[in-house]
């Protein structure tokens, strides 16, 4: 079980080391969010309507000139900790950049796919029994029950039109692979044109992280495993990449973003741009979008991070109230720096002042 304990900043081990500007640029950037774009509260209790005064602050020139001032003023700070003592964990991700182009050939033939049109969104009215809660996502059969969408492995082997739904055609199916797991992707089109994908959907099965399956089977050891360990094994092993890649049943279908910036990250679930080692891919069902977050890690890229972070983003595997995952940027760099990162991790949750936040009344599993 775990709870939040108030705590002072002056307590907090490199916060006043911090560079609160980078916070409170990731934070400015909430203010970016649709306003048809309506977040859910977190079980944590702070309402997404809480945090739309001080957005309105983290644009003013005061909060500019002195953004630790700013938090240190508008915030209060209380840090996850767990009955047991178990600790929080952090990983990375990021936004891959690969090579693309719009039609197939004999050597662009991996497809990235848009959103079917047959793909049901569940929820407690349409879920049948006989899918459990963890599937937000299925289809109709042939007789108009609803049933599990098609999984990796149906999809490979044809159950879907790839031809009608490709955005575009990359060449190596394991960078596909893992531009699903991150969720978004840069495309270069060449002749100058790059676009941007991002997650739209998925076939709702559950998550499988392979990398917990080829430790479990001895291929890969647990102190080696990484993003950049998993890719060689499936480099080193061709033979078998394809039906280790299928034992994640999920498969993740993309929609164009309007538009590319290069100075901004990709916009993810949060609705707003990400920010290079400044945003957080927590469980929203915990935490809610737009809250900072200082997260404490014994080594991120063979350093102690320490770090304000601001809630953005989500994933599968992001499951829990210390567990999240520190977004590294775009491009191949970035996935070196993500790929290594996997610590233990203490959190410190920024609650506005004056919402009538009570950290006693939170009781998180």
């Amino acid at each position: 079980m775990w709870s939040l304990r108030p705590i002072s900043y002056s307590a907090l081990s490199g916060w006043k080391d911090d560079d609160h500007g980078a916070a409170l640029a990731a934070f400015q950037r909430q203010a970016l969010k649709p306003i048809d774009e309506r977040y859910k509260t977190g079980s944590i209790g702070i309402t997404p309507a809480a945090f739309d005064p001080v957005i309105a602050l983290s644009q003013k020139p005061e909060a500019i000139k002195n953004p630790r001032h700013f938090f240190e003023d508008n915030f209060s700070a209380y840090k996850l900790v767990c009955h047991d003592e178990k600790r929080g964990q952090v990983t990375g991700f990021y936004e891959p950049e690969v090579d693309a182009q719009r039609g197939s050939d004999a050597q662009f033939a991996t497809p990235l796919l848009r959103r079917p049109d047959d793909l049901i969104v569940l929820n407690e009215s349409n879920r049948p029994s006989t899918l459990s809660e963890d599937y937000r996502f299925g289809r109709r059969d042939g007789n108009g029950n609803i049933v599990e969408y098609y999984d990796r492995a149906a999809i490979n082997r044809g159950a879907i039109d790839v031809d009608d739904l490709a955005i575009a055609w990359i060449k190596d199916p394991v960078d596909a692979f893992f531009i699903h797991v991150q969720g978004a992707a840069r495309l270069n089109m060449g002749n100058g044109e790059t676009i941007r994908i991002t997650y739209d959907g998925k076939s709702g099965h559950p998550f499988t992280a392979i990398g917990k399956n080829l430790i479990e089977r001895g291929e890969i050891a647990k102190d080696q495993i990484s993003m950049q360990s998993i890719r060689a094994w499936l480099s080193k092993n061709p033979d078998q990449s394809r039906a280790l890649m299928e034992e994640n049943r999920s498969y993740i279908f993309f929609k164009e973003a309007p538009s590319i910036n290069e100075n901004l990250g990709p916009i993810a679930a949060a609705k707003v741009p990400l920010t290079a080692e400044r945003s957080l891919a927590v469980d929203r069902l915990i935490h809610t979008f737009g809250t900072p977050i200082f997260v404490q890690a014994d080594t991120v890229n063979n350093a102690p991070f320490q770090h304000l972070m601001i809630a953005q983003e989500t994933g599968t595997a992001i499951v829990g109230p210390s567990r999240g995952d520190i977004f590294f940027g775009s491009g191949e760099l970035a996935g070196e720096k993500a790929g290594a990162v996997n610590s233990l991790c203490d959190f410190t949750i920024l609650v506005p002042h004056g919402i009538g936040f009570d950290e006693a009344g939170v009781q998180l599993p």
